[in-house]
């Protein structure tokens, strides 16, 4: 930006031309780097994570969310300035959760000695059951990893989450009325506050595939018109409306300053109900463009997405679970997708 200033005041209409290409080319830079792609790797014939971030970057995917802490696809992302929210799995919860020794490893071993990997989130724990045998070690284990990544002076660079499915939702329509599950309350209410505390988002797994079929084109992003009228506020799509169902539920639980970032959505391709290639590409394709911008009740975008997911992952069922995938095992793109 310093040549943009150098030009000199013999003619200030083109330092000004040239600040506001600068100031263009740099908000387009920010909105084309909020969509992700999440890497599972629960497959027997996928490709060698050299080669997956080979592809990432030839189809210009600068965020990856990656669910385990193996080693080879750490260290082939180094150097790559790829983002990524690396999970810690729920099998480590409790071991993390009770020991605060044990958080400082998993940091030094995962974080600290991948220096050239660029860490965004940590996510601890996916869609836990918050009823469940489980449930009581997220939070602990997230404050283990805070303080760990706090000591060693990354807390401003990483951020620590955990992330939940909207099945924790009592109460999704109209997006206004949201509410949690008092069931749930206990679980999240305590996650919602470290959160706002340490200015760190909330990580939502997003499906409209999921929650309500009956309107293809509400769920597909290609409805005309407002579907959903609530209040002052029109829905056009099932994802805005679940989005801002879980804002409004956020609301209410203390967590108005949240910012959500949607950690997993996409549309499988084959093995149920609307399970099309071509619904897939619509949905996948009409998500990236959408959340360039913002929802009815939270305008102000882009909405940080992750789309699921990669790869088709054959070890996975029932055999819905095998056909998320923007590509093949062999990395040929299943259908034409933009990620710009």
């Amino acid at each position: 930006m310093d040549k943009l200033y150098s030009v000199g005041k013999s003619n200030p209409r083109m330092a000004a031309m040239l600040l506001l290409f600068g100031l263009l080319m740099a908000s387009l830079e920010i909105a084309g780097a909020q969509i992700g792609v999440c890497y599972g790797r629960n497959g027997n014939n996928l490709p060698a994570p050299g080669e997956v971030v080979a592809l990432y970057n030839q189809y210009n995917i600068r965020r990856m969310r990656l669910y385990d802490t193996r080693q080879d696809a750490l260290q082939a992302l180094a150097g790559s300035n790829i983002d990524l929210i690396l999970g810690l799995p729920n099998d480590n919860l409790q071991s993390i959760s009770s020991s605060q020794a044990n958080a400082d490893s998993w940091v030094q071993d995962n974080i600290k000695n991948h220096p050239n990997v660029k860490f965004r989130y940590i996510a601890v724990g996916n869609e836990v059951n918050p009823t469940g045998s489980q449930a009581g070690f997220v939070l602990p284990a997230m404050q283990n990893i805070n303080k760990a990544i706090s000591s060693a002076g990354l807390s401003n660079q990483i951020k620590v989450s955990t992330a939940i499915d909207t099945g924790v939702l009592g109460v999704s329509y109209p997006p206004s009325s949201g509410a949690f599950k008092n069931e749930v309350l206990s679980f999240l209410k305590p996650i919602i506050s470290f959160l706002v505390n340490n200015n760190s988002p909330l990580l939502v797994n997003l499906y409209p595939y999921f929650s309500d079929l009956s309107n293809m084109n509400y769920a597909l992003f290609t409805a005309p018109g407002v579907v959903v009228q609530d209040g002052q506020l029109g829905y056009k799509n099932l994802f805005d409306a679940i989005l801002d169902a879980v804002y409004s539920a956020l609301e209410r639980a203390g967590g108005s300053s949240l910012k959500i970032v949607v950690s997993e959505s996409g549309w499988p391709s084959a093995g149920g109900t609307q399970t099309t290639v071509d619904n897939a590409r619509t949905y996948n394709n009409n998500l990236i463009q959408h959340v360039k911008g913002g929802t009815p009740k939270r305008p102000t975008g882009p909405i940080e997405t992750y789309v699921f997911a990669m790869f088709d992952e054959n070890n996975k069922s029932p055999d819905l679970e095998k056909h998320w995938g923007l590509f093949l095992p062999n990395k040929q793109i299943k259908y034409q997708i933009n990620f710009n």
